[in-house]
């Protein structure tokens, strides 16, 4: 059992290594072909969308949980930013970590009800809330902009060193990707993480082991919060522009489309998603129009029908299929008798 775990964190720390040296050369290698230039910018998008999956893979795939209200909280990350730093001068980096305690605070206060609910009624009430959040974004035209936005929000500085391209930016995002992939990782393999999965996995035989139910539920509907919270900040000082479309309810079936194509029990496979999703609807999905929809029901369909674990589980499926044959081949070879 021990030698299984060391080779599972082996592995795990080889595929960090490659990703991250994958990370790091991709506006080289965008560089050298012009083709592929504008996908740093893509990218930039894809990290921040990445922050929401990794907290929705914990809270959905990990915890059990459905949530249909994450981009209220990637929109309230945004918004806090934006109002504070254009209507009242405040310091974007205050702004950030404000908009991270009032989505925790929001969290906490909501979590706790409403995560007394299972199934269907879980996901009204998040449901719900998404729509309640979104109202307050369009109606509040003297704070928020209303539908037509909120402009000239002020970009953010590290350590006095001004973010001011889109390679900075890509490089400091998928720098706070990669510490949360870590920190979350770090989490699925502790106690918390074998918690979260028995609650998944039986609620009623959780709680009778001696996990608190509750307490992991709200924690990681927090946690997973804090996450889009933390995005939807990003989001706002990258591209200096918010308006209510980009937290809608259609932005929430968009983060689930991409943890189910991706995998949700896996933190690779919420990354994959928001990667597939992210370059489908700046590249291809737009041409569809008002039938774009009907594409990512497609795309979900047939996901759900032939890989309910999403492309995460294909590596999995793969190395299943070849020793099962492997094994058939072993036992069709029969021994020469004399």
């Amino acid at each position: 059992m021990t030698g299984q775990k060391q080779s599972k964190t082996d592995k795990t720390g080889i595929q960090l290594v490659g990703f991250s040296l994958a990370i790091l050369l991709f506006p080289f290698f965008a560089r050298q072909v012009s083709f592929f230039e504008h996908y740093v910018d893509v990218m930039v998008f894809v990290g921040i969308n990445s922050l929401i999956t990794m907290g929705l893979c914990l809270l959905m795939g990990y915890a059990g949980q459905i949530s249909l209200g994450h981009a209220s909280f990637f929109g309230l990350g945004a918004y806090i930013s934006g109002v504070a730093t254009t209507r009242y001068g405040m310091d974007p980096w205050v702004c950030v970590f404000l908009g991270v305690f009032v989505s925790a605070g929001v969290a906490l206060v909501i979590g706790g009800p409403s995560l007394k609910l299972r199934g269907h009624y879980l996901a009204m009430a998040t449901l719900a809330f998404c729509i309640i959040v979104t109202t307050v974004f369009n109606e509040n035209v003297a704070i928020t902009g209303g539908p037509d936005g909120l402009a000239f929000i002020p970009g953010i500085s590290l350590f006095g060193y001004s973010l001011d391209s889109v390679t900075k930016y890509y490089y400091f995002v998928w720098g706070v990707v990669l510490a949360v992939l870590m920190v979350c990782l770090n989490v699925i393999r502790s106690r918390v993480g074998h918690a979260l999965r028995s609650i998944h996995d039986s609620e009623s035989a959780a709680s009778s082991v001696g996990v608190n139910v509750a307490k992991y539920k709200v924690h990681v509907f927090v946690w997973s919060a804090v996450m889009a919270s933390f995005a939807g900040s990003l989001y706002a000082h990258y591209l200096n522009f918010i308006n209510p479309s980009s937290f809608n309810l259609f932005v929430s079936i968009k983060l689930l489309i991409m943890i189910v194509l991706g995998g949700m029990y896996s933190l690779w496979g919420g990354i994959v998603g928001a990667m597939l999703v992210t370059f489908l609807g700046y590249e291809w999905l737009h041409y569809f129009e008002d039938a774009e929809v009907v594409v990512y029901g497609l795309i979900v369909l047939v996901i759900i029908i032939f890989m309910p674990g999403g492309l995460a589980s294909l590596p999995e499926k793969a190395n299943r299929l070849w020793a099962e044959r492997t094994d058939s081949s072993h036992q069709s070879v029969k021994p020469f008798v004399q």
